[in-house]
């Protein structure tokens, strides 16, 4: 286990600013994944007991702090600088999960992106913005992310990551109601020495 906290912390890249997920930003985030039930229910995860739902928004932030207290997590959420708002606005959300010290020094990624906002390399940027940190600053050695092979948006973020594929898990994660296969996809930090956001912003001039 790493020494000293490693929460709450905030990164920006731009008009991109990953900050910890508040209590006060339920009305926001509420308001956004209505906005985007369609676009994301196909990929939420979901409880597989019986009769089983999922948090509500308080459950699902005490939860995460939880996490984050012990050195398991690091919840963002994604908000992006906008001329039409003095304070970023909310746009997704990035966990860096399951962070395993010791011998391992790894950890799993997940995130959603507001579909209005699709495309504009958000994804992709709070990604490497968050591996970057960390291989860098928690110096952990892998960062793994696991897609739906359906999931076509996020298949792209991770190919123009340079994510390395790993293959195949059948029925890895309960998704939709459902035990869906997933593909798995990984980067050490010893592949990427210049660091993933630099290589990233590089690849798009």
């Amino acid at each position: 286990m790493r020494s000293g906290p490693i929460w709450p912390v905030t990164l920006e890249c731009g008009d991109l600013v990953l900050r910890p997920i508040r209590y006060r930003d339920k009305k926001d985030w509420t308001q956004v994944r209505a906005r985007n039930n369609e676009w994301l229910a196909p990929w939420e995860a979901s409880n597989p007991m019986p009769g089983g739902g999922l948090p509500d928004y308080r459950q699902m932030v005490r939860s995460l702090k939880a996490q984050a207290a012990q050195g398991t997590a690091l919840p963002f959420l994604i908000t992006e600088r906008t001329s039409a708002s003095s304070v970023p606005v909310i746009v997704g959300q990035l966990t860096v999960s399951s962070i395993v010290w010791g011998s391992a020094m790894m950890a799993t990624l997940g995130y959603w992106v507001d579909q209005a906002r699709a495309g504009h390399g958000i994804a992709p940027t709070a990604v490497a913005m968050a591996t970057d940190h960390c291989f860098k600053a928690l110096g952990l050695h892998r960062m793994e992310i696991n897609i739906r092979p359906e999931n076509g948006p996020s298949l792209r973020v991770v190919e123009k990551l340079g994510f390395r594929d790993e293959g195949y898990r059948p029925r890895f994660l309960h998704i939709n109601g459902e035990w869906a296969d997933h593909r798995t996809f990984a980067l050490t930090a010893d592949e990427i020495p210049e660091g993933l956001l630099t290589r990233w912003l590089a690849s798009r001039t």
